[in-house]
C-alpha cells in the first residue's frame, strides 16, 4: 500500500495546489482508512480542516500525529493555530512554546505566540516577543502592521516603535 499512498499524497497535493481542498481531503481521507497513523496524511487533513474553519477537527488531526511524533513542528504549530482561532490563547501559547524548546529560533512560533499573548491581554510581553520575531526575520513587522490580532495595540507608543511608524 506504501507506494500507491505516495502516489495518492501526490494526487491530493496536486488537488490542493489547485484550489481543491475538498478534493484533496477526500483522497487524504481515503489514505487514512487503510493508514490511520500516515502522518503526512494527517497533517494535510488538518491543514484542509483549518483553512476550512473546521479547527476542532484539525485539532483532532494534529492530536494524531503528535501521539506517534510530540515533537513534529509542523503538527504543534498548526494546533497551536487552530487554538488561536478557537480564541483559547494559552493552549495555543503552550503549543509555541513546545516548539520554540525544540527550535528557540523558530520565527513563526514566535510571531503566533506573540498574537496569542497580545490577544489574551499579556500585551507588553506579546510586544516583547514580536520584536524578537521581527528581529529574527524583519518580514514580520509588514505582516504585523496589517494583521488584525494587533489591531486593538495599533496606536500605542510601543507598537508604533515596533513598526518604526
Amino acid at each position: 500500500m506504501e507506494e500507491s499512498s505516495n502516489l495518492l499524497l501526490k494526487k491530493g497535493q496536486t488537488f490542493l495546489n489547485l484550489g481543491n481542498p475538498k478534493e484533496a481531503l477526500e483522497i487524504y481521507e481515503i489514505i487514512l482508512k487503510d493508514e490511520p497513523k500516515n502522518i503526512e496524511a494527517l497533517i494535510k487533513k488538518g491543514h484542509i480542516l483549518g483553512m476550512i474553519g473546521r479547527y476542532v477537527q484539525a485539532i483532532d488531526s494534529y492530536d494524531k500525529v503528535l501521539s506517534q511524533e510530540e515533537s513534529n513542528l509542523i503538527a504543534l504549530l498548526n494546533k497551536g493555530l487552530a487554538h488561536h482561532y478557537l480564541k483559547e490563547y494559552e493552549i495555543s501559547i503552550s503549543c509555541n512554546d513546545k516548539v520554540l524548546k525544540i527550535k528557540p529560533q523558530n520565527t513563526t512560533a514566535l510571531y503566533n505566540k506573540a498574537s496569542s499573548l497580545v490577544k489574551s491581554n499579556k500585551i507588553q510581553e506579546g510586544l516583547n516577543i514580536l520584536a524578537e520575531a521581527i528581529k529574527l526575520y524583519s518580514s514580520f513587522k509588514e505582516k504585523a502592521k496589517f494583521d488584525i490580532d494587533f489591531e486593538d495595540i495599533r496606536k500605542t507608543n510601543r507598537f508604533k516603535e515596533l513598526m518604526n511608524i
